[in-house]
């Protein structure tokens, strides 16, 4: 498969604790366009192309994806391993890229979860 160092390829040296930084690089982990999704889907992808060098390309391409999440990981770490609990108090705040706990409608209207159509009624599937 491929040989792991453990190593990073481009060592992560913050002195400096920022958890305002930590909380804008967290959504490069795990965000919609964060490195988990984007190394998911080469790796998901690569068995419905129909060429074998494509499929190695997109597996290359999904592992190098995981190397950018343990570098992710080493950032905020170091962003946040020194923090006191006043500074985690503090710097707490929504993340934009997260959905919201209640389901809204296209024009922002907030939903009652009740309200979804019912799969047993004849509504659609979730």
């Amino acid at each position: 498969m491929w040989t792991y160092e453990k190593r990073l390829q481009y060592p992560v040296k913050i002195k400096k604790c920022d958890p305002n930084m930590a909380a804008l690089i967290i959504s490069q982990f795990g965000g919609p366009d964060g490195e988990l999704a984007a190394s998911q889907r080469y790796l998901s992808q690569r068995y419905s192309v129909p060429y074998g060098e494509v499929a190695g390309l997109l597996t290359d391409i999904g592992t190098e994806e995981l190397a950018h999440m343990e570098m992710i990981c080493a950032i905020i770490h170091q962003l946040t391993r020194n923090l006191t609990p006043e500074q985690i108090k503090k710097s707490t705040e929504y993340q934009k890229d997260h959905a919201p706990a209640d389901p809204v409608t296209v024009e922002g209207a907030a939903r009652a979860a009740a309200a979804a159509p019912d799969p047993a009624d004849g509504g659609c599937p979730i």
